[in-house]
């Protein structure tokens, strides 16, 4: 068993093997499933060298396998990995380092290992702050694969397999600019926000009081759906009326992403009081964050111990660390601005030149593409959105939809795209709308 060279399987061996060995609950993409065997910057590789360019992976913020950050992981890991229970200058340098960004209330950091970490344990702080416990959220919305969470993402409890709505939990319509009737209107993010109004009553009703609000400023499980101006501030404001909290959910969404901000909640001129961190935080390393005021912190400070063996390690921080300095170094939040900007136009002119993509949105990019069969009726044109996907895979590129009808195409590639890779996904989709 010593010393075996893992096998190079034929992706047909792995198929059958996972099938065997693993819960089928393990979803692939593709109708023939890729085998992925390198990465290097907005690409991945196949077994066969063939490169893909990589449209939805938000996870490899600054690039697949960046060089500065491989190098910081191995250099800290050949020297100690342990636990919190040790001083080590990474933790106290990293939380420094990440506050920095955020408005100065938020100043308490907590390490997890994921954004469903992160959104976990943000639930028992707002709720030991709060002393209260009910919840709610914004249909459609994820928020993460634990239990709790689980029960916070109606994408989850209302899909395939979910068990409906927990008592705890109030979500409320997530506002669709697309396909609101009303949403020209003057007072669209007004009215939307009074739907808090409704849930702030039916928890009321139960006895309870609410303890925090989960919000994304753009969902993408929701369709890449950009939240309207001034909702969230009415959102807060209504929440915070009622004596509960609100929480920025940036696992998706933030760390320059958004181009114009740093973090996503900013575009709406909101400062939260708790924020949650994952995926891009360690460029697909497992680490996550929560940041609070010191106030809220302070509640969580009960007697019972928060330790997490290895939230906050000195490896997963120096990698924590390489990322921020190369969103800083290489100007990579100007890149998502400004090349994002670029995409989008793209996708407007084709939007000009093809019926079949109805709506075009999103900030930086984090972009998605609505497919409709009619603009009019606005019929979902799902099964030509998992068409396009095919076809651009044949095409070397890499795509995704979600939504609430899957007839969105998400677009989330590296943050370090360039105007090139653009205008070969143009090229590319552009082509696959033709010969739809």
């Amino acid at each position: 068993m010593l010393n075996r060279p893992v096998p190079q399987r034929s992706p047909e061996e792995l198929i059958a093997l996972r099938r065997r060995y693993l819960n089928p609950t393990l979803s692939l993409s593709y109708q023939e499933p890729l085998k992925i065997v390198r990465g290097e910057g907005a690409y991945l590789f196949d077994q066969h060298g063939q490169p893909y360019l990589d449209m939805v992976n938000n996870v490899c913020h600054v690039g697949h396998c960046h060089p500065k950050v491989v190098a910081a992981g191995a250099a800290q890991m050949a020297m100690l990995n342990t636990n919190t229970r040790y001083l080590h200058d990474n933790l106290v340098e990293y939380a420094l380092r990440l506050t920095e960004t955020l408005p100065q209330s938020l100043s308490v950091v907590f390490m997890t290992n994921s954004g469903t970490e992160a959104n976990d344990l943000a639930l028992r702080i707002a709720r030991a702050y709060t002393a209260a416990n009910d919840v709610i959220v914004l249909d459609h919305a994820y928020h993460g694969n634990s239990p709790s969470m689980i029960d916070l993402s109606p994408y989850k409890f209302n899909g395939r397999g979910g068990r409906g709505k927990p008592a705890h939990v109030q979500f409320v319509p997530m506002p669709d600019s697309y396909r609101d009737a009303n949403a020209q209107d003057a007072d669209y993010a007004e009215s939307h926000a009074a739907h808090i109004d409704n849930a702030i009553n039916r928890i009321h009703a139960r006895g309870e009081k609410p303890a925090v609000f989960y919000a994304e400023a753009m969902l993408g499980c929701g369709g890449q759906t950009v939240l309207p101006p001034g909702y969230l501030q009415q959102a807060y404001a209504r929440v915070r009326a009622a004596g509960g909290v609100c929480l920025a959910d940036e696992v998706q969404i933030g760390f320059g992403r958004d181009g114009e901000y740093f973090w996503s909640f900013q575009s709406h001129g909101v400062v939260p009081d708790i924020v949650t961190m994952g995926k891009p935080i360690g460029n697909g390393h497992p680490v996550g964050a929560v940041v609070t005021t010191p106030e809220i912190a302070a509640a969580f400070v009960t007697g019972m111990e928060y330790f997490n063996t290895f939230s906050g390690n000195p490896v997963s921080c120096a990698i924590a660390m390489a990322v921020l300095e190369v969103i800083q170094e290489e100007k990579l939040q100007q890149n998502a601005l400004e090349t994002g900007a670029y995409l989008q136009q793209g996708l407007r002119q084709l939007a000009q030149q093809h019926s079949l993509i109805g709506d075009v949105r999103g900030r930086g990019l984090f972009l998605g593409a609505e497919l409709v069969r009619d603009r009019e009726s606005k019929v979902a044109a799902t099964a030509e959105a998992k068409r396009i996907v095919e076809i651009l895979k044949t095409q070397q590129i890499l795509l995704s939809t979600d939504g609430p009808l899957d007839n969105v195409l998400k677009i989330k590639p590296p943050v370090v795209f360039q105007r090139s890779h653009a205008d070969q996904f143009l090229q590319a989709l552009g082509d696959a709308l033709h010969r739809l």
